[in-house]
């Protein structure tokens, strides 16, 4: 086992990442900006070490200064978290070349499944069900171009083969603006992510959104732990997740978490990853899969008793793991809502000092956040600075003790998005479980329009 991580990242999943490393005794060096030399985890860090000003670039982004971080504090391994650089398989091929364990799939493995297009291949390959689509990227042809999308049917989604984070998409719903569709696309994906190439795959109408939990060693063995369905979104960025699914038959589940597992086992994955579908009619279809930690994994957690940053570490250092899959129960229900400083309908960034934080308890309720009493949230970064989690013995006790922790959550100083949650809660089709990836962007215009 290591002696001691560097955690390249920051907020909520750096303090994750080190409670983790503090459970198995491990030392922690923990990198930071300038914005974020009041953190807690930088507090309670066994090194901590300013890596840059406040811009990512220069910062959480910047490779030879987190590189040069583990170098002066004589760190084993570095975990990346969640964004930033977690996906990046340069990063992961640097650190590696730099004799640090990468806390993480291999770099070709992070190559393979970021790229959409091979991603898809690999999956087809493997046997995961997926979006009908093209079998690449599009070609210059726009007459091939149209065949394609004439051959789908429309309405059809253009979307980045490099893309995520719901960015780099175009729905088009007629012939007509195909073409200009797939043109503005690629301007759009080689700006935002070196990659112009795109694809094109069929528009779902009313699908919901249902992710597959894996951890895989690297030993031969993979695990699936469970779904979740993380379909309340707006603009394609994730605001509430629940597990397991409601309504979703079992041995559909069961189905596609053992093809996810082989999936693992075919191309050589290592570590923690999420396939995510889309679930329409009973079939479920690969869109992509996150080679990280997610933000959701706790709801997970919870339902399984598996410390999924844990192993995380434990697979980087090259132990098996220590369950079959009969050995993966899944028990009760459990709720996750984002904490986001923001307006909580208008969704505008709310930075600022936190001038009372006051966090629920009871039984089965679960708060990660580095946020506290005096906390300055800095205008630099992602919105979110926490999460609550609650775990219930149903879904309706679940929810039930979610709307009592929204209750007792304060936060004054900024605004957040605590009433948005407070109203998901009692709201009867979240209620009846099932909605599709579009319902709370349709709620949202309905109480605008009210």
């Amino acid at each position: 086992m290591f002696k001691k991580i560097l955690i390249a990242n920051r907020g909520e999943i750096a303090l994750r990442v080190q409670r983790a490393c503090r459970e198995l005794g491990i030392q922690t060096v923990v990198v930071y900006s300038e914005a974020d030399r009041e953190a807690k985890y930088v507090r309670l860090a066994d090194e901590a070490v300013c890596i840059g000003p406040a811009p990512s670039a220069q910062s959480y982004l910047h490779m030879p200064a987190i590189i040069s971080a583990a170098e002066v504090t004589d760190a084993e391994a570095i975990h990346p978290g969640y964004g930033f650089l977690s996906e990046s398989a340069d990063f992961a091929e640097r650190v590696e070349k730099s004799g640090f364990a990468f806390i993480g799939p291999r770099p070709d493995s992070i190559r393979l499944m970021g790229d959409k297009v091979s991603a898809k291949q690999a999956m087809i390959r493997s046997g995961v069900p997926c979006v009908p689509g093209s079998e690449g990227a599009l070609p210059d042809d726009p007459r091939e171009i149209t065949r394609i999308a004439r051959s789908i049917g429309y309405p059809v989604i253009i979307k980045a083969a490099g893309g995520g984070g719901g960015r780099g998409m175009r729905v088009v719903h007629t012939e007509a603006a195909l073409l200009n569709a797939v043109s503005m696309t690629r301007s759009e994906a080689g700006a935002a992510f070196g990659n112009p190439a795109v694809y094109m795959e069929k528009f779902l109408l009313q699908p919901r959104h249902i992710e597959i939990q894996v951890l895989a060693d690297t030993h031969g063995n993979a695990l699936w732990l469970g779904e979740r369905d993380c379909s309340m979104q707006r603009r394609h960025q994730k605001i509430l997740e629940e597990a397991p699914a409601p309504g979703i038959p079992r041995r559909l589940i069961e189905r596609i978490g053992a093809r996810c597992a082989d999936a693992c086992k075919k191309i050589g994955y290592r570590g923690a990853g999420t396939f995510e579908f889309l679930y329409e009619n009973g079939e479920f279809y690969f869109i992509e899969m996150n080679t990280r930690v997610q933000v959701e994994h706790p709801v997970t957690e919870l339902i399984t008793g598996i410390d999924i940053v844990v192993e995380q570490i434990r697979i980087a250092a090259g132990e098996k793991l220590t369950m079959r899959q009969r050995g993966v129960q899944l028990n009760g229900h459990a709720i996750e809502c984002r904490i986001n400083a923001e307006d909580p309908y208008k969704f505008t960034p709310s930075p600022g000092r936190i001038a009372m934080w006051h966090t629920p308890g009871g039984p089965g309720v679960r708060v990660d956040s580095h946020a506290y009493a005096n906390y300055f949230v800095p205008p630099n970064y992602d919105s979110m600075i926490g999460k609550i989690i609650v775990h219930g013995a149903t879904r309706e006790q679940a929810i039930a003790r979610m709307r009592i922790a929204l209750s007792e959550m304060v936060v004054d100083g900024i605004q957040t998005n605590i009433p948005l949650h407070r109203e998901l809660m009692v709201d009867a089709r979240f209620i009846e479980g099932g909605a599709s990836i579009h319902y709370l962007e349709e709620y949202l215009a309905a109480r605008h329009t009210a």
